[in-house]
């Protein structure tokens, strides 16, 4: 189905034509950075989003009937609560001599009931609910489209009843801090509808009508026995032009209008998470008064600046063929056995228009689900689960050139050092912070869910790695200032509570488990997990580079460097594979396909295990991953695919990539399925993607180091690699063309091309285009 050069531009050029037919339709077909389809959604998950950071809106395109689903990022069941168990500390040491004793049963057992917090639960993430557009009298629609346009950041329906041509338009703009949706026709006075809300909170909000304003207000609602304390408002004003609006009970009606725009605002009263003293009505007509006289065609100008400012600093070719011509859903179905990497380079894409879209400074971090969620118990709560999903909606952010969306992360961590340092004194006696493996929006630190899941003490110490990363791929000074405390915070932890195993003789975490797997000896709880000890050797090297950095506290820096002496290497366990646990225990696990791949942390997203640098290593992680199977949920997918990446085999990474992208894995509207939606797949698919093309680790920047033979001729610009450098990769028969190097600071960088390597010095600001010639990779004149 690949198409010549000569055919393709006779397929796209056919776009002009088939527009007098079919409307909409043929632009969609002719972008690369456009989802589309010939029909409404009828499911949540084929309807299409849109985000301003704090607020979300799924679009779903009906004609008689529209619906926004909306969601404000503040918007949690409970209020603030701390969940500490009181008998933790003391149950500590009973837990460690039990593990100690191995006897996992019983130490889980005393865990479950002494040391996991209380309430067992955190709280969810939680709907607004529906702004529900209903237009009486339109007749089935001809020429029907709908899309969503990734450069734009617009949701956009089109269709004709009757001659008259309908356009409606939903974006979530940054700037302004609304949901904007402008309603137009090619008819005068053609325009009519009646706005209404409806809630699945069982708080019950109560919708009004106030002026040109239709207004629902209530309160969230309580769950695991935490009382609700957060108030909340969404507010919609309504601006007619023509026409008639009124209002009766709980309906705003507009009748006769030649076009519509509606701005929608929500708020709550969180401050902080341990603050509800918001005023979220003051909140909301202060923002709706700053769009006082602002046009529509201002709101859009200022969102898509704002928007296309970081969309476009990355640009991405795999590839076309006529399969980017069909309707995004049908190419998804298709995508297993169809010829389409322009799919693979539209789900690239949309996984950094999805992080814009709920991820800016001042807002919350990306959850579970983004900021999009239609429920007021969302699957898995729609937490922040910091023993992977967390951190994998951040992969992207650093390479893919979007690292200011890595403020809420950052504010995120802030916040876990507060409640985590009274989490490590009462659980632990210890200093600095800790986390477990969830929290929320109050920010709790406590072991939840239940012993085999909960009792994971690394969740913060992951995080720090993205202050670090955030650092390394910036290198700003003042920065790392700024954040350093947290991650010697962290560290802190670690040195007051890591404890001498005394099987082998080496400092391990005690209590804890390997995310979230049974290893078959009676329990998850254990000791000194592969990725525990991972980590915390991460989280101590980051230390020792940002002392080097900002000037040693030599006391310190000798503590940190005698405690990661101390800690227990990698192992290959008897069937070649990396061990999971201190004991080889692989083949006693209870499930050898287990989605988490816990253990392969140091392959990625560390880089303690790699292929050049360590290779019997990276052959024990080849040999776990072999074991443990290629098709899992769809996040533990995108784990694989950067895994497969990092070991340098193009053609499994792409195979593992049509497995993501393929119908069981990808919804309609290219969300993530785990099954159900979680957003971390799709932002693990823009990094594994990144990974097939630049990796950039162990001090070096490595040029299509697992390009696969689907892609034989494309191209990736804007991309980032550490020591603050830009990278533009070009490629042509399977081969690098060019690469540029673009500095933001002086530096001195190490390039890899296959076997052969080139140190690049540059000057901020400078650029270097580097070539192959002759089977090295040399500098262009």
């Amino acid at each position: 189905m690949t198409l010549t050069r000569r055919s393709t531009l006779a397929a796209l050029g056919a776009a002009p034509a088939l527009a007098a037919t079919s409307g909409r339709a043929a632009t969609s077909a002719g972008s690369p950075l456009r989802l589309w389809y010939r029909q409404p959604a009828k499911a949540w998950v084929e309807a299409l989003p849109v985000g301003s950071g704090k607020l979300g809106a799924m679009v779903f395109g009906g004609v008689g009937a529209e619906r926004l689903q909306l969601n404000e990022d503040t918007l949690w069941a409970g209020g603030p609560y701390e969940p500490i168990n009181p008998e933790a500390g003391a149950a500590l040491p009973e837990i460690r001599r039990l593990i100690d004793a191995g006897e996992y049963a019983k130490a889980s057992k005393l865990a479950e009931a002494k040391f996991v917090g209380i309430p067992k639960q955190q709280m969810s993430y939680q709907t607004i609910g529906d702004l529900k557009l209903d237009f009486p009298g339109l007749a089935e629609p001809t020429n029907y489209v709908r899309d969503l346009d990734l450069d734009g950041a617009i949701a956009m329906t089109r269709f004709t009843i009757d001659g008259v041509q309908y356009v409606r338009e939903v974006i979530g703009s940054a700037p302004d801090g609304v949901i904007t949706v402008r309603l137009s026709a090619s008819r005068r006075g053609a325009l009519g509808l009646d706005l209404s809300f409806a809630s699945p909170l069982k708080s019950k909000p109560v919708a009004s009508v106030e002026g040109l304003s239709l207004v629902l207000a209530g309160t969230n609602d309580s769950q695991q026995g935490v009382p609700a304390r957060l108030r909340f408002e969404c507010r919609v004003d309504v601006r007619a032009k023509g026409g008639r609006v009124s209002g009766q009970g709980e309906t705003l009606s507009i009748r006769d209008a030649d076009e519509v725009i509606l701005l929608i605002a929500a708020a709550t009263s969180y401050r902080r998470h341990e603050d509800v003293s918001g005023d979220p009505t003051a909140l909301n007509k202060a923002t709706l008064a700053r769009l006082s006289g602002k046009s529509w065609g201002k709101i859009l100008a200022d969102h898509q600046a704002d928007h296309r400012a970081l969309f476009r600093r990355v640009e991405v070719d795999f590839g076309r063929t006529r399969a980017d011509l069909l309707p995004t859903d049908e190419r998804i179905k298709a995508s297993p056995t169809t010829d389409d990497p322009s799919l693979a380079a539209l789900y690239f894409q949309y996984g950094r228009y999805l992080l814009i879209a709920c991820s800016r400074p001042g807002s919350q971090p990306a959850n579970l689900q983004g900021v999009w969620n239609d429920k007021p118990s969302a699957p898995w709560g729609s937490k922040y689960t910091i023993n992977i999903n967390t951190e994998m909606n951040y992969w992207p952010a650093e390479p893919a050139n979007l690292p200011e969306l890595v403020e809420p992360l950052i504010a995120l961590v802030k916040d876990l050092s507060e409640t985590g340092a009274r989490t490590a004194k009462a659980m632990y006696g210890a200093r600095g912070w800790v986390a477990h493996h969830n929290t929320d929006l109050w920010r709790a630190t406590a072991p939840v869910d239940g012993a085999p899941w909960g009792v994971w003490p690394t969740g913060g110490a992951w995080l720090c790695k993205h202050l670090w990363d955030h650092y390394d791929y910036g290198r700003d000074r003042a920065y790392l200032a700024r954040v350093y405390p947290l991650m010697k915070g962290s560290a802190r932890f670690f040195l007051d509570t890591l404890v001498v195993d005394p099987k082998f003789g080496v400092l391990v975490t005690n209590p804890s488990l390997s995310p979230e797997n049974d290893h078959g000896h009676g329990a998850s709880i254990v000791a000194g997990p592969t990725m525990d000890q991972a980590i915390i050797r991460d989280l101590f090297d980051n230390c020792l580079k940002a002392e080097a950095v900002l000037g040693a506290d030599q006391t310190f820096v000798a503590e940190l460097r005698a405690a990661r002496d101390k800690l227990a290497p990698y192992k290959i366990g008897k069937d070649g594979q990396l061990q999971e646990w201190q004991e080889d225990w692989d083949a006693d696990a209870l499930d050898i396909h287990h989605r988490h791949v816990s253990h392969l942390y140091g392959l990625f997203p560390s880089d303690q295990i790699a292929i050049d640098t360590t290779p019997k290593l990276a052959a024990a992680a080849r040999q776990t991953l072999v074991t443990r199977g290629d098709l899992s949920t769809g996040w533990a997918i995108a784990w694989r695919l950067n895994l497969w990446a990092r070991l340098g085999e193009g053609d499994h990474a792409h195979g593992i990539l049509r497995l993501l992208l393929g119908p069981e894995r990808t919804y309609p509207n290219m969300f993530d399925a785990h099954p159900p939606f979680q957003i971390d797949g799709n932002f693990g698919g823009t990094s594994g993607m990144t990974e097939m093309i630049l990796q950039s680790r162990n001090d070096r920047i490595y040029l299509l180091p697992a390009l696969p033979s689907a892609w034989p001729t494309g191209h990736i610009k804007g991309l980032r690699a550490r020591g603050a450098v830009g990278v533009d990769v070009h490629w042509t028969g399977g081969k690098l063309a060019e690469a540029v190097l673009t500095a933001k600071v002086d530096g001195r960088h190490v390039v890899v091309l296959g076997g052969s390597s080139l140190t690049v010095e540059l000057r901020k600001g400078q650029s270097a285009r580097l070539i192959p010639r002759d089977g090295a990779l040399v500098r262009a004149a």
